[in-house]
């Protein structure tokens, strides 16, 4: 019986994984050149058309460069890890975040979100540097300065916290929310209103940014004939509208929400129960979301200025180049209000 030697179809695990090799034979130039024009070298002349055969072979051959390689040679990976924030992110962190990431990649650094929200101790920096970033971006308090020694004794070159707080050995960008809570409450005392309620959320998590702005709200008020009553209030509609039923006994003509979200629900929950808006009560929250404009009356809010991502960016580039720099602290936060029909 003859013998036939069938040759079965490769699998995508049989491929071999394309190397700058290969994308050197195939454009016809050295490593080195491949090299100089895969990672953008611009200390290197390199005549377009051949960068132009470079990427053309590296894309045929499906070549992705070696993060490792590249974080090996250079001394240092271009990594920037920014934990899970401890607190729910809305609207307003989320579009800092993406124009961060976005200042960071046009300097050639890569963000990853590393997952795991929780507090901040040496053991979530011992996670983090295994990952052996350049740098580490922490949102939110907890860290603490023995973090910070852990992360910079495994090679992390730059930490940035951004908080209300200074870390030892840390950049700090300070948000202090009590701002927000002061801006606010000057707001409706202005607008006549002295019987003024300040919701606090029931989440522990958000502690960070509630309990500034009360305490911002009752430096505003102090020593004028105002009186500040707080209102716990978890984020559902049952409670909202179990607050608003309460509402008259409260005596209250004015509450600074929180933010948009928590003024849009305490709203629509005092309008069920005829409780009218600015003329018995009027309310004002804060980040400036959009669904506050569509809203009727139009909720007043405190507009937040978060620092450009492009600033922050900077900071991070120019610490990773200078690790013994010492750190930079920067108050970052501030805020104005936009008056409108709630108010």
């Amino acid at each position: 019986m003859p013998y036939v030697m069938v040759q079965l179809p490769e699998t995508p695990t049989q491929h071999s994984v394309p190397t700058s090799t290969d994308v050197a034979r195939l454009a016809g130039v050295s490593r080195a050149t491949v090299s100089y024009v895969l990672n953008d070298a611009g200390t290197v002349r390199i005549s377009e058309p051949t960068r132009r055969r470079v990427r053309a072979a590296a894309e045929e051959l499906g070549y992705v460069p070696h993060a490792a390689a590249r974080s090996l040679r250079a001394g240092h990976s271009r990594t920037v890890l920014m934990p899970a924030p401890s607190f729910p992110a809305g609207p307003l962190y989320s579009r800092f975040i993406d124009d961060l990431q976005r200042a960071l990649g046009r300097l050639d650094y890569t963000v990853v979100q590393h997952g795991t929200a929780g507090p901040y101790g040496e053991r979530a920096a011992r996670a983090w540097a295994e990952l052996r970033p350049v740098a580490v971006l922490v949102p939110g308090p907890g860290l603490g300065p023995q973090g910070v020694r852990i992360l910079k004794r495994s090679g992390v070159r730059a930490v940035v916290t951004f908080g209300p707080e200074v870390v030892e050995g840390a950049h700090a960008l300070l948000m202090d929310h009590a701002c927000v809570g002061h801006c606010a409450a000057r707001h409706l005392y202005d607008r006549g209103r002295r019987a003024i309620g300040v919701v606090l959320p029931e989440d522990p998590a958000l502690e960070v940014f509630s309990l500034p702005r009360l305490d911002g709200v009752r430096r505003a008020l102090h020593g004028t004939d105002a009186t500040v009553t707080e209102l716990p209030l978890a984020h559902d509609e049952g409670a909202a509208a179990r607050l608003a039923a309460r509402w008259d006994l409260l005596g209250l003509d004015a509450v600074f929400a929180y933010n948009d979200e928590y003024a849009m629900l305490l709203s629509r929950a005092l309008k069920d129960t005829g409780v009218g808006i600015p003329r018995h009560t009027a309310v004002i929250g804060a980040d400036d979301l959009m669904l506050g404009r569509l809203l009727r009356p139009r909720l007043s809010t405190v507009h937040i200025e978060l620092p450009a991502g492009r600033d922050l960016a900077t900071l991070v580039d120019r610490a990773v180049r200078d690790p013994r720099a010492a750190p930079e602290r920067r108050t970052v936060l501030g805020a104005r209000v936009v008056p409108r029909e709630s108010t």
